[in-house]
C-alpha cells in the first residue's frame, strides 16, 4: 500500500517556516477538527500530538517576566491586541488539545503519551499567561477531565489518573490565584467557575482533598462564597470584622458569578473530613461577613425564634426562614433526644468517597471534640437554608449538599433537625421526583460539559445528599418517607436499567482492522494510537444515578423494618441483585438451586462504586429477619455475593464480607447453603489479609458463623484460622498507644459515621437495635434470640451501611477562626494518621477475635469446646492473655527523659469493648463444667483484676461481673456443693460480696436483677 503524503498543515507544524504560517496552520487545523470526530482520529494517527506538545512548551523561556509586565501595564483590551505570535500559537494549540479531548476517552491515551498535559497545566498561572490563555487552558482541562471520567468506569482508576500532576504545589497555587481574583469582568468569572469545576471533576482521592485544603484553595473558595453572602446581606466593611483577622474587603457577587460551581467544589473538598469542614466554616472570610457584636458576643448563636415564637431572634439570616411552631419543634426533638443515633455510614465513603470507599464492618467516629453551648452553630447554616429555599435546580442541590456536610460535622444546632425535616427534606425529595424548576432566565453555566447537564446532576446527586442527611436520624427518615422518597428512589433504580440508546459516533473506515485512516502499519511505534473508548455519557450518568440511589435506599433502611418492607414492596430487590453483577467475568455458579432472577444479568455490568453501594443496600435489607427469610432468599442473594467475595478489588471483598456477617447468623436460611459452598475457607483466607477492614469483617463473620454451630464446625474453623494466628491477633497491645480522649474502640469518623452507642451485644456477639430490639438472651445460658419472631429487627452489629461518610454531630462554635473551639478542632484532628488508624484497626480485630473465642465456648457442647480451646491455645497462655487485657496500660514507664515531677507515669485503662469481650469469655468459662469453675477460681490474679470492674461505668461490664459470680456459685449437683462453697468463700475473700452489695442500688435494672441473684446464691453457700 502506498504511504500517504504528509499533509501540509502537519509539515508546517513540525517545521514552521515562520510564526505567522505556523499560526495559520494551527487555525486551519482547529477549524478542521472541531465537530469532526473522524478527522480527529485521522490526525492522531498522523502524529499531530508531538508538534502540539512542542508548541505548548515554548512558554518556558522568558514567559514569566513578559506576562507579568503585560498584566500589570496594559488593560484587557490591550492584552488581546498585543499578544505575541508565541502566545497566539500556544492559544491555538490549547484549543486544539481541548477539541481532541472532547472526542472522548480514546484520545486521552495519545495525549498523555505525547506529554501534552504538563505544559498545558503550566499555562494555568495567571501571572505568567494572559487571561484568554488561562481561560482556554481551563476549558481544555475540563474536557480532559470529562473524558477521564468516562474512561474510569471501565478501567482501574489508578491507570486513569492522568491529572495527578495538577495536585502539585505550583499548579495548586495557580488555581488558588485564579479563585482569589476579585474582578467582576466576565472572563475572570468564567475562569473562577471553570477552576472550581476542574476541582470537582479531578478531586477523587483523600490525599488530593488534603492538598487542596492546605494549599489555600479551600480558603479561596470560602472567600468566593462570602461574596455571595455579602450579596444577600449587603456590603460589609472591613471595620466590622475583628481587628486581629486582617481580612480584606469581600467583594459582592454579581449576576456573572456562578454559585453552584463554588458550592460543588467546596463540597468535594470538605467531604469525608470533620477537620476540613471545620476549617472551612472557620475561614476568616466568614468572620468578616458574619461580624460579632461587642455588646453581644453570641449574636450569631443559633436562635430559637424560627423554632419557637417565644424567643427573639438575633440572627438576621434566620428571619429569612419560615417560622416553625413550638409543637413542631418539640415533636421533632423528642424523636431524637432520647436515643443517640446508630452508626450507618460509609466509605462518605467514602465512599469515600475515600478510596471509592465502602466502610468497614465497624466504622469509628470520634466523640464530640468541640466545647460550647448547644445553641452555638455556624451562621452558614441559616444562609444555606435560605439559599436552598430561594434558588432552583443545581444551585439548590449544591447548597443542600454543603448544608448537609456542615450538619453531619456537628456545625448545626441540634434543634435544626426539626427544621431540616420540614424545610430541606421535602425539597430534596421533589428533586428526586423531577419536580424542580429550570427557569428560562437562569444564567447559563460556563461549564458546558455534557456530563454536567442540570437534569443529570439532579438525578445523580440528590439521592446522595438525601442519604447523607437521613442516614442516622429517625425523624429525617420519617420526613423522607412521608414525602414519597422510597417510591421515587425505587423508580429511579428501575429506570437505571432501561435500555440505553446505542452509540451514534461513527468510526472511520480502514482497510484493515486497528489501522487508522490508511496510515501504514509500519509507522514508527512512537506514533500515538487511540486508547479504550470507555463508556458513553448516557451510560456514565446511569451508573452514577444507580450508585447514589442504592446508597439512598440503604440509608432509608437503617432503623425501621417497615421502611425495609416498603423498599421491598416497591420491587427493587431483583435490581439490587443485578447491581451486584460486576463488569468482569464471574466464577462458575456455586448455587445451582438459586432462582433464575438472581442469574439475570444486566446489560453492562457494574463498576466498583455501584457494587459497593449495592452491597450496602443488601446489607441494610438483610438486617430484617423476615426479609432475610423471604425476599432476599427468593431473589438469590447468596450466589452473586459469593462471587464478589473473590472479586479482584479488595474493597469489593470488604463490602461483600460485611453482607456475609448478616447471612451467616443462626436464623438465616442462607447459612447452610453458603457453608456448603465453602464460605468458611474463604472467610479464613480473608481473615489473614493484610487489609485491616477485610480482616475485621472476616473475623466478625466467623464470629457469627460459629455461634450455635456444631462443635465439629467450630473446631474446623479454628483449625482453618490457625491457633497461633488467633493468639497473635488477641495478644496485640495496640490499645496502650495514645488515642484522642473520648475515643471508643468501636467508633471512628468515616463515609460519613456516627458512633454505635445503641447497639447492645447479646451472647451471640451481635449488637441489638434498642429502638427495635431483638429479645436479649441470657449471658449465662448463651441461648440465641427467638428464631420464630418474624417481625423482629436484626442489627448486624456493623455500623456502616453506605459509601457516604457520616460524622457524629458534636457541639459546635462560631465562625470566628480565632475561637478556642477552632483551636481545639485543629488540635484534635479527627483524620487520624495512618499509624494511629492501624492501631485502632488492630483493637477492633482484637475485640472480634475475643468475641470469636466467646462464641466458640458457648452453647451445646461448651465443656468440650473449652477443653479444646485450652489444648489449642494453651490453658495458662489463655488466662495470661485475658489477664493482660484487664490490666491498665503503662505509658512512658521507661522514658526517663520525658518523666518529671509534673509528668509522671500514666496508666491508661483498657478499652471498654475489650473489657466486655474478656468478661463474657469468663462468663462462659464459669458456665462450663464444675472442673472449669474450679480452674477459674484458682486464677487469683485474674479475679483480682475483675473486682474493680464491679464499679465500672459501663452497665454491661457490671452485669458481666455479676454473671461471673452467678455462674461460679451455681451448683450442678450435690457432689459439686462442697466445691461451690469453697468458691463462694474465695470470692468473699477477694471482696466480691461487698462489691455486690454496692450494686444492689445500681441505677440499671438488669444490673440490680443479676446482683440480687448473685447475692442470693452466695448467701445460701456462706450460711
Amino acid at each position: 500500500m502506498t504511504r500517504p503524503s504528509t499533509p501540509p498543515i502537519l509539515s508546517e507544524l513540525r517545521s514552521p517556516t515562520s510564526p505567522a504560517t505556523q499560526i495559520a496552520a494551527l487555525r486551519a487545523l482547529k477549524n478542521e477538527l472541531i465537530g469532526h470526530e473522524q478527522k480527529k482520529e485521522m490526525w492522531i494517527g498522523l502524529g499531530v500530538v508531538a508538534p502540539l506538545a512542542r508548541i505548548l512548551n515554548t512558554h518556558k523561556a522568558g514567559g514569566k517576566r513578559r506576562h507579568r509586565e503585560v498584566n500589570g501595564a496594559l488593560d484587557r483590551a490591550g492584552r488581546a491586541q498585543t499578544r505575541t505570535d508565541e502566545e497566539e500559537a500556544r492559544m491555538q494549540a490549547v484549543i486544539i488539545v481541548g477539541s481532541l479531548a472532547n472526542g472522548g476517552p480514546a484520545y486521552i491515551q495519545p495525549l498523555s503519551a505525547g506529554s501534552v498535559f504538563p505544559p498545558l497545566l503550566s499555562t494555568l498561572c495567571p501571572t505568567e499567561s494572559s487571561p484568554q490563555l488561562v481561560l482556554a487552558a481551563l476549558r481544555s482541562l475540563n474536557s480532559v477531565a470529562d473524558s477521564i471520567c468516562l474512561s474510569c468506569s471501565t478501567a482501574d482508576p489508578s491507570d486513569a489518573s492522568l491529572l495527578n500532576e495538577l495536585y502539585t504545589d505550583h499548579h495548586l497555587t495557580s488555581l488558588s490565584h485564579i479563585l482569589e481574583q476579585s474582578s467582576v469582568a466576565l472572563i475572570t468569572q468564567q475562569q473562577i467557575c471553570l477552576a472550581a469545576a476542574l476541582i470537582t471533576k479531578t478531586c477523587k482521592e483523600e490525599s488530593q482533598r488534603k492538598r487542596l485544603a492546605s494549599s489555600g484553595v479551600l480558603d479561596a473558595l470560602a472567600t468566593r462564597l462570602a461574596s455571595f453572602i455579602v450579596a444577600t446581606r449587603g456590603p460589609t466593611s472591613p471595620s466590622d470584622a475583628p481587628d486581629d483577622l486582617g481580612t480584606a474587603e469581600i467583594s459582592v457577587a454579581t449576576t456573572r458569578s456562578r454559585l453552584s460551581s463554588i458550592l460543588q467544589a467546596i463540597g468535594t473538598i470538605i467531604s469525608n473530613s470533620k477537620l476540613r469542614t471545620t476549617r472551612f466554616a472557620c475561614a476568616s472570610a466568614f468572620a468578616t461577613v458574619f461580624p460579632r457584636s461587642e455588646a453581644d458576643p453570641y449574636s450569631w448563636r443559633a436562635p430559637h425564634s424560627r423554632l419557637s415564637k417565644r424567643h427573639p431572634s438575633n440572627n438576621s439570616l434566620d428571619n429569612l426562614l419560615p417560622s416553625l411552631s413550638s409543637s413542631q419543634f418539640r415533636d421533632g426533638l423528642s424523636q431524637t433526644s432520647n436515643f443517640p443515633p446508630l452508626g450507618a455510614h460509609g466509605g462518605w465513603g467514602s465512599k469515600q468517597r475515600p478510596s471509592r470507599g465502602f466502610s468497614s464492618a465497624l466504622e469509628i467516629t470520634p466523640t464530640e471534640v468541640f466545647s460550647g453551648s448547644e445553641d452555638d452553630e455556624t451562621p452558614l447554616i441559616a444562609w444555606l437554608i435560605h439559599v436552598v429555599r430561594a434558588e432552583s435546580d443545581v444551585t439548590r442541590l449544591m447548597a443542600a449538599w454543603v448544608l448537609t456536610l456542615l450538619y453531619r460535622a456537628g456545625l448545626a444546632n441540634r434543634r435544626r433537625e426539626a427544621g431540616l425535616a420540614m424545610l430541606l427534606v421535602p425539597l430534596i425529595v421533589r428533586m428526586l421526583a423531577g419536580d424542580y424548576s429550570l427557569p428560562q432566565d437562569t444564567p447559563p453555566s460556563y461549564d458546558i460539559s455534557v456530563l454536567h447537564r442540570p437534569e443529570w446532576l439532579m438525578m445523580e446527586h440528590a439521592p446522595t445528599v438525601l442519604a447523607m442527611l437521613v442516614v442516622d436520624s429517625i425523624e429525617l427518615q420519617r420526613a423522607a418517607v412521608d414525602a414519597g422518597a422510597i417510591k421515587r428512589l425505587s423508580q429511579l433504580l428501575k429506570q437505571s436499567y432501561d435500555p440505553l440508546p446505542s452509540a451514534s459516533a461513527p468510526s472511520m473506515w480502514a482497510p484493515t482492522p486497528h489501522v487508522s485512516n490508511g496510515v501504514d502499519s509500519a509507522e514508527p511505534p512512537s506514533i500515538p494510537r487511540l486508547g479504550p473508548t470507555g463508556i458513553s455519557p448516557e451510560a456514565y450518568h446511569v451508573l452514577q444515578m444507580r450508585e447514589s440511589v442504592l446508597s439512598a435506599l440503604a440509608s432509608m433502611a437503617t432503623f425501621k423494618d417497615e421502611y425495609r418492607k416498603a423498599i421491598i414492596d416497591n420491587g427493587v430487590v431483583p435490581f439490587v441483585i443485578h447491581s451486584l453483577k460486576p463488569q468482569t467475568k464471574e466464577p462458575p455458579n456455586l448455587f445451582p438451586n438459586a432462582s433464575a432472577t438472581s442469574e439475570k444479568p444486566s446489560s453492562m455490568g457494574n463498576p466498583t462504586s455501584v457494587l459497593l453501594a449495592a452491597c450496602g443496600t443488601a446489607r441494610a435489607l438483610s438486617r430484617s429477619v423476615s426479609t432475610l427469610r423471604t425476599s432476599l432468599v427468593d431473589a438469590g442473594l447468596a450466589a452473586p455475593l459469593y462471587t464478589l467475595l473473590k472479586n479482584r478489588d479488595i474493597e469489593v471483598q470488604v463490602a461483600a464480607t460485611a453482607v456475609v456477617c448478616n447471612l451467616v447468623l443462626e436464623f438465616s436460611p442462607m447459612r447452610e447453603a453458603i457453608i456448603e459452598a465453602g464460605i468458611l475457607k474463604v472467610l479464613c483466607e480473608h481473615a489473614h489479609s493484610l487489609n485491616a477492614k477485610l480482616r475485621l469483617n472476616s473475623v466478625w463473620a466467623l464470629k457469627h458463623l460459629v455461634h450455635t454451630a456444631t462443635n465439629s464446625l467450630k473446631m474446623k474453623c479454628l483449625e482453618e484460622l490457625g491457633p497461633g494466628w488467633l493468639k497473635q491477633i488477641i495478644c496485640s497491645d495496640a490499645e496502650d498507644v495514645s488515642f484522642p480522649l473520648g475515643y471508643r474502640g468501636g467508633e471512628r469518623e468515616s463515609s460519613g459515621g456516627t458512633p454505635i452507642t445503641m447497639g447492645t451485644p447479646n451472647a451471640a456477639g451481635e449488637q441489638v437495635d434498642l429502638l427495635n430490639a431483638v429479645e436479649e438472651e441470657s449471658p449465662g445460658s448463651s441461648e440465641a434470640a427467638d428464631e420464630d419472631e418474624e417481625e423482629v429487627n436484626m442489627v448486624d452489629s456493623i455500623g456502616a451501611l453506605s459509601k457516604i461518610e457520616t460524622i457524629h454531630k458534636g457541639r459546635v462554635f462560631s465562625a470566628n477562626s480565632k475561637s478556642t473551639a477552632h483551636k481545639s478542632a485543629i488540635g484534635q484532628e479527627s483524620d487520624l494518621g495512618a499509624a494511629a488508624q492501624a492501631r485502632m484497626d488492630d483493637i477492633l480485630v482484637q475485640e472480634q477475635g475475643l468475641n470469636f473465642i466467646r462464641n466458640l465456648i458457648c452453647g451445646q457442647g461448651a465443656a468440650e469446646m473449652i477443653d479444646y480451646i485450652f489444648r489449642e491455645l494453651g490453658q495458662d497462655k489463655l488466662f495470661e492473655i485475658l489477664a493482660s487485657k484487664l490490666r491498665p496500660k503503662v505509658v512512658d514507664a521507661f522514658n526517663r527523659d520525658r518523666r518529671s515531677a509534673g509528668n509522671a507515669v500514666k496508666h491508661i485503662p483498657p478499652q471498654q469493648e475489650i473489657l466486655t469481650s474478656v468478661c463474657y469469655i469468663l462468663v462462659h468459662l464459669a458456665a462450663g463444667s464444675p472442673r472449669h469453675r474450679q480452674l477459674l477460681i484458682s486464677q487469683t490474679e485474674l479475679l483480682k483484676l475483675i473486682v474493680p470492674l464491679f464499679s465500672h461505668y459501663s452497665a454491661e461490664v457490671r452485669t458481666c461481673c455479676a454473671w461471673i459470680v452467678i455462674n461460679l456459685t451455681y451448683t450442678d449437683d450435690q457432689s459439686d456443693k462442697v466445691h461451690c462453697k469453697t468458691r463462694a468463700y474465695e470470692l468473699r475473700k477477694l471482696g466480691v460480696y461487698e462489691k455486690l452489695e454496692e450494686l444492689e442500688s445500681d441505677p440499671e435494672l438488669d444490673v440490680r436483677e443479676r446482683t440480687h441473684t448473685a447475692i442470693h446464691q452466695m448467701k445460701e453457700l456462706l450460711r
